[in-house]
């Protein structure tokens, strides 16, 4: 009997808390909105499924949690709170990304600055309510919409709140078509929302291979600790831009990027013990999260309509919109918004240049964090 006892102490539904099982329950609901409703499958089903198996309670002694020494989880988590996997995934993204858009309009890229209004504007949200300068730098960057570059700094400044804030990142992102249509409705008129703006000119293969080149010395020179980021960023767009290394950019944009993504979003959802995510703490990075996001979509449409005031030329204020980092959803939020009320109104590749933008923009935002704190 007292084996007996023994075993069923050690397992699962003797440990089991009520925090456990509201986290399983999250974990499922994450795995509900990718499958069913089509929310960011590819970031919400390993991050729920990583919920789950974080919060299944098990006994003293037994090495599998991320936090105990040795285990398999504490080694592929270690990839996160080192700040591995984060510019992988950039390099990744680069090898994807076209920024043809953003160099035929430069002047697209003040929109991607102005979004970044929303990470200083929760920094100091964040120090209002208590929260140190490192923890709030890491707090403010959920504003840019950028999970990776979320997960990079809040590795580096504050790792005891790399849980509640990557959840924050990803989720906001996932619900990037729920929170940025009132914002852009609200701040733009009618009569804004129909204005049709040029195709972009064509680039060149020159200035392609170029403009890599010249962003990561210029941002380099400028935040240095955004090398991590811009850095790996550059390289994959310069694998693809290069025409002569296909083969790496494609394994970049493909295979590697995919399995950092796997290994991060599941390692992501894993840190989420209900010991640490449900507190009052966790609640305010939420609070601010959703709020440095609400800022960032209204400077970008704000800043927008700012500048007609000066151009010819008008633009879309709707574009300023996608100065977020959150590639490429806040592009296509802006062009599916657009649609509703003029059907031939294209605006997807206008909306890409503040939107490859904002990712430099917010990667250098974190770069000058590093380097202050």
């Amino acid at each position: 009997m007292e084996i007996i006892q023994k075993i069923i102490g050690t397992t699962g539904f003797a440990n089991m808390a009520w925090g456990n099982a509201v986290m399983i329950g999250l974990g499922c609901a994450a795995i509900y909105l990718a499958v069913v409703k089509k929310c960011e499958p590819l970031l919400l089903v390993p991050i729920g499924f990583g919920i789950i198996v974080g919060n299944i309670p098990y006994g003293p002694g037994i090495p599998i949690g991320i936090h105990d020494e040795g285990s398999v989880f504490s080694l592929i988590y270690y990839g996160v709170k080192s700040g591995v996997f984060p510019p992988l995934i950039f390099m990744g993204i680069g090898a994807l990304t076209d920024f043809s858009s953003l160099i035929s309009s430069p002047k697209s890229a003040l929109l991607g600055a102005a979004a970044q209004a929303g990470i200083f504007a929760t920094y100091l949200g964040a120090l209002a309510l208590g929260f140190s300068n490192a923890e709030a730098a890491s707090i403010g960057i959920i504003g840019g919409a950028d999970g990776p570059t979320s997960i990079f700094l809040s590795s580096q400044l504050a790792p005891h709140l790399l849980g509640p804030i990557a959840i924050a990142a990803y989720s906001y992102m996932a619900l990037v078509p729920v929170i940025q249509p009132p914002v852009m409705k609200l701040l733009t008129t009618s009569r804004e929302r129909v204005i049709r703006m040029k195709s972009p000119r064509t680039v060149s293969a020159r200035e392609r291979i170029l403009f890599p080149i010249i962003v990561v010395i210029v941002a380099a020179l400028i935040a240095p600790g955004s090398l991590p980021l811009v850095g790996m960023l550059m390289l994959g767009n310069l694998l693809k831009e290069s025409g002569v290394t296909r083969r790496l950019a494609v394994t970049a944009g493909n295979a590697l990027l995919d399995i950092c993504t796997i290994l991060l979003a599941f390692t992501v959802g894993i840190s989420t013990q209900a010991s640490v995510l449900l507190k009052p703490q966790s609640l305010g990075i939420f609070f601010l999260g959703l709020l440095s996001f609400i800022v960032a979509t209204a400077a970008g449409v704000l800043f927008a309509k700012l500048m007609n005031c000066f151009l010819r030329e008008k633009i879309n204020p709707l574009i300023g919109a996608a100065g977020v980092s959150a590639v490429p959803n806040a592009a296509r939020v802006v062009q599916s918004f657009a649609v509703r009320y003029d059907r031939d109104n294209h605006l997807l590749m206008h909306a890409m240049a503040p939107n490859v933008s904002g990712v430099i923009g917010s990667a250098i935002a974190a770069g000058v964090f590093l380097a202050i704190f």
